[in-house]
């Protein structure tokens, strides 16, 4: 059982050693169900007591779980992947609940979340080590990888199911054991998938969960039985993760916030770019670090673009995600939330920005009380401004006219910011330009969102990214293991020596 019922809501429980326990906590937050505003659970804020015991039995799983064979380990990752299958419409609902996405933006997340258990399924293959004979004279030598131990994660909210999902498979096949903090805000989606791990027959204890808000984070931080740290948020957080993970001595991947551009050429195909740059945008409801929130229409382009972005927005359905409806947007995660990206639409409105279709005038009368915003387009906007600077990590699109792709490429050197950026054209040239020299790590050439696929990583720059390996790919089986090299020289006996070799006589 993973939640017990309380006077208010049920309360989430910590999985410790293959057991469903309380925490120790005195102090909880509500989870909401964002389309109706309805309280559907509450997550205990624990700290220090909570990790501690999670930890120490972390590590005694992991000191046998290592020396399980890699491909039994990987057999694990293969039945944890088809209960996933089984399971998958479950387990979509499940994020649609607790975090507002459509069904098919939930569904999709889910595919991404299976593809990287996928990926791990072929590590016995991906962490094979390097020899060569004789790099000096009867001496060989050799690589081989190890795992590192007790590793954590610290999801964010925006996607209950892929996000942990990019860490913990990767983690716990190279032979380590995991903990796992998922969002306060929505932990039911970790939590339905941990029983699947355990059915999987995943040894007690080499997977756990806690829960909490900063205190929590803190202890991951400074617990001397945890070597790594994974975590996705925002930027100000992954700075503090970085900079208090490495400074106890752990190693860190720490993916932040992003301010992703979008470049149209005017020769760009318009009627592609609309549906793409509508998709990019306003899908799920702009939350997630590789929304296209910033367009950058090049010349002529903002006036066969821009008419035609605003009609299609308006035209988007936006209302819950019970399943009884198909809107084409749902609604923010949380009130809080709601507020403060209302709150960055109207400090845009005050610097100069046009609001050409505004979503705080959505009619939410019948949507009951959930956390609605309607698609946002701020014209005219200008490159100083804060919703040009900004994450806003909601429905709304800036929208920066200028004259030249040079221009638009200085506009992205200045940005702090280097996760992702896209170009809409048809030009070879101008593709080559902007791959080669916008400052960002995922670029898109008429892709309106450039994520990587389980087996490449998610290479953010600047500010979107501190540490040195990225999460996902063959960079995230590095980052979950250490390298032992071995050099080798065998003597022939000499003609003194007592040691009678079986096979190998000395020479005369």
């Amino acid at each position: 059982m993973v939640a017990t019922k309380t006077g208010k809501a049920t309360v989430c429980k910590l999985l410790v050693d293959g057991e469903w326990v309380d925490s120790t906590a005195t102090e909880f937050q509500d989870i909401y169900n964002p389309s109706t505003g309805e309280i559907i659970g509450r997550t205990p804020l624990g700290g220090m007591a909570d990790v501690d015991r999670a930890a120490k039995v972390a590590q005694k799983a992991f000191l046998e779980w290592k020396e399980v064979p890699i491909v039994e380990r990987a057999r694990v990752m293969f039945r944890f992947k088809n209960l996933m299958e089984q399971r998958y419409e479950e387990i979509a609902q499940c994020v649609t609940r607790e975090h507002g996405k459509t069904l098919p933006e939930s569904r999709a997340s889910v595919q991404r979340a299976m593809e990287v258990v996928e990926f791990a399924c072929g590590i016995p293959s991906l962490m094979m080590g390097e020899s060569m004979e004789n790099i000096a004279r009867n001496v060989d030598c050799e690589t081989i990888r190890h795992p590192i131990g007790v590793c954590a994660g610290i999801a964010p909210f925006n996607f209950p199911a892929m996000v942990p999902l990019w860490m913990y498979p990767i983690a716990i096949t190279c032979g380590n054991s995991f903990l796992l903090k998922p969002s306060e805000k929505v932990p039911l989606t970790s939590m339905m998938i941990a029983d699947l791990l355990s059915e999987a027959g995943l040894p007690n204890g080499v997977f756990n969960i806690v829960h909490g808000g900063k205190d929590c984070v803190d202890a991951l931080l400074t617990h001397p039985l945890i070597k790594a740290i994974s975590f996705v948020g925002s930027t100000h957080i992954a700075k503090y993760i970085y900079t208090t993970g490495t400074a106890n001595g752990k190693r860190v991947q720490a993916a932040g916030g992003a301010k992703n551009h979008i470049i149209i050429m005017p020769d760009a195909d318009m009627q592609q770019t609309v549906q793409a740059l509508q998709a990019s945008a306003f899908g799920c409801a702009g939350e997630r670090c590789m929304a296209g929130s910033l367009a950058l229409p090049v010349g002529d382009a903002a006036e066969a673009l821009v008419p035609h972005l605003v009609e299609a927005a308006a035209q988007m359905k936006v209302g819950p995600t019970d399943g009884q409806t198909h809107p084409d947007m749902g609604p923010l995660v949380s009130k809080e939330h709601l507020d403060k990206v209302r709150g960055m639409i109207d400090k845009g409105e005050k610097e100069g920005a046009k609001v050409a279709l505004d979503g705080r005038k959505l009619d939410i009368s019948s949507k009951s009380n959930g956390f609605y915003l309607g698609p946002t387009i701020l014209d005219h906007a200008k490159p100083e401004m804060s919703v040009v600077r900004e994450e806003i990590f909601g429905p709304v699109l800036s929208v920066v006219r200028v004259d030249s792709l040079e221009d638009a490429l200085a506009i992205g050197r200045d940005c702090p910011y280097g996760n992702g950026a896209v170009i809409y054209t048809n030009s070879g040239r101008s593709a080559r330009e902007f791959k080669h020299h916008f400052n960002a790590g995922m670029i898109g050439i008429n892709v309106g969102v450039p994520a990587p696929m389980a087996w490449f990583p998610f290479t953010g720059w600047n500010a979107s990214f501190y540490g040195d390996l990225h999460i996902q790919g063959s960079e995230g089986i590095q980052f979950y293991t250490q390298q032992k090299m071995t050099m080798t020289r065998w003597f022939e006996p000499s003609k003194t020596s007592n040691f009678q070799d079986p096979i190998w006589k000395p020479k005369n």
